[in-house]
C-alpha cells in the first residue's frame, strides 16, 4: 500500500508542477489587471460617486492626453530609450497646430500640422541619440528646455484664444464616444500592432533586450530607434493639438509634468525600466489605474501637493518591483540552466 501512495504521489508532482506553472505566468501575464479590478472594487467602496457613468466618462477625458504619450514612452522604453521631453514638444505642437488653424481655418491641416512638429523634434532627440551618442536622457533633457522656451518664444509667452470649431478634436464626441477616447483607442490598436505583428516591433524588442547581440544579429540599431522616436512623436504632436483643442486655448506652458504621468503609466503597466520587456494593453491599464488614483484621491479631497508624494513614492516603488523581478527572472534562468545544474553538482 505504501508503494501505491508512492507511484500516486510520483504522478501527481509533475502534475502539481504544471498547474504552479500555469498558475504563475497567468498571475505574471494578468496582474496588472487584477490591481486594476482590485483597485476600482476598492474606490467605489471609498467613494459611492466614484463608480457613476459620468466619473468613468470624466476620468476618460482627463486621461487621454498622458495615455497617448504613455504610448510612444512604451515603444521607447522597451527598445532601451525614453523621452523626457514629452510634455514640452506637446506644447510646441499644440501650439503650431493652434495658429495653423487660425491661419487657415482647417482642423484637419492644423492637425497634421500638429503631428509634424512633434515628429520633427522627435527627428532631433533620434539624431542626437543616434549619431551623436548622447544618452536619451541627456538628448531629451535639452530637449525640453528648447521645447519649451520655443513655445514661450512663439506666442511671446501669451496664451491664444477664440480657437472657433478646433474645439471639435478635443471636446466634440462620435455617436456618443468622446473624440479624445477615440484618438486614445486607435493610437492603443496602432501601438499594439507596431509591438506584436510587425518587424520593427521585434527590433525594438531586440534592442532593449540586448544591443549588442541585437547588433551582431544584423538590426539596424540607429535605424530602429530613429523609427521608434519618429513614432513617438507623431503620438506627442497628436496629444498637443487634442489638448489645446479641449481645454479650447494655446497655452504655452501646458503639458508640465506630463512627462512623468506617461512614465508612470508605462512603468506601472509592466514595460521594464531596463528595456526588452512591455505590453501595449499593460500600458493602458497602467494609464487607467493612475487616472483612477488620481480621481479618487480628489473626490477624497486629498490635497494636490500629497497627491504628488503620493505619485513620486508609487514611480519608486514601481521601478523597485521591475528591478527585484528581472533580477529574480535572471536567477531562475541561470538556475534552471545547465551551467546552473553543473554548479550546484560540482558543489556537493
Amino acid at each position: 500500500m505504501n508503494d501505491d501512495v508512492a507511484r500516486s504521489a510520483v504522478r501527481q508532482t509533475p502534475r502539481v508542477h504544471r498547474l504552479r506553472g500555469l498558475w504563475s505566468n497567468a498571475s505574471n501575464q494578468y496582474s496588472i489587471f487584477i490591481i486594476l479590478v482590485i483597485m476600482i472594487v476598492i474606490s467605489s467602496f471609498m467613494s459611492p460617486a466614484f463608480l457613476s457613468v459620468h466619473n468613468f466618462a470624466n476620468i476618460s477625458r482627463q486621461i487621454s492626453i498622458t495615455t497617448i504619450l504613455a504610448f510612444g514612452e512604451t515603444l521607447l522604453i522597451i527598445g532601451g530609450m525614453l523621452d523626457l521631453s514629452c510634455g514640452s514638444v506637446m506644447a510646441l505642437a499644440g501650439l503650431m497646430a493652434v495658429l495653423v488653424y487660425k491661419a487657415t481655418g482647417v482642423g484637419a491641416i492644423a492637425m497634421v500640422a500638429g503631428v509634424a512638429t512633434g515628429v520633427l523634434a522627435n527627428y532631433a532627440n533620434g539624431i542626437l541619440v543616434t549619431t551623436f551618442r548622447l544618452p536619451p536622457f541627456i538628448a531629451t533633457l535639452a530637449m525640453l528646455t528648447s521645447a519649451r522656451g520655443a513655445a514661450l518664444l512663439l506666442t511671446r509667452g501669451q496664451p491664444v484664444y477664440q480657437l472657433g470649431d478646433f474645439v471639435v478634436w478635443g471636446q466634440g464626441a462620435i455617436l456618443g464616444v468622446p473624440t479624445p477616447i477615440l484618438f486614445v483607442i486607435v493610437v492603443a490598436v496602432l501601438t499594439w500592432y507596431i509591438l506584436n505583428h510587425t518587424r520593427l516591433g521585434r527590433y525594438i524588442f531586440a534592442i532593449g533586450g540586448n544591443q549588442e547581440a541585437a547588433r551582431a544579429s544584423g538590426i539596424a540599431i540607429n535605424r530602429i530607434k530613429l523609427q521608434a522616436y519618429l513614432i513617438n512623436g507623431a503620438f506627442v504632436g497628436l496629444a498637443g493639438g487634442l489638448y489645446m483643442s479641449r481645454v479650447n486655448a494655446g497655452l504655452p506652458d501646458a503639458g508640465t509634468g506630463f512627462e512623468l504621468d506617461a512614465l508612470t503609466s508605462s512603468i506601472i503597466g509592466g514595460v521594464s525600466f531596463s528595456g526588452g520587456i512591455g505590453t501595449a494593453t499593460g500600458t493602458l491599464a497602467g494609464a487607467f489605474i493612475v487616472g483612477f488614483l488620481g480621481n479618487i484621491m480628489n473626490l477624497l479631497g486629498i490635497q494636490s501637493y500629497v497627491q504628488q508624494v503620493i505619485k513620486g513614492g508609487i514611480i519608486a516603488l514601481a521601478v523597485a518591483y521591475d528591478i527585484a523581478s528581472k533580477s529574480h527572472r535572471t536567477r531562475k534562468i541561470l538556475g534552471d540552466s545547465p551551467t546552473g545544474e553543473a554548479g550546484r553538482g560540482t558543489k556537493t
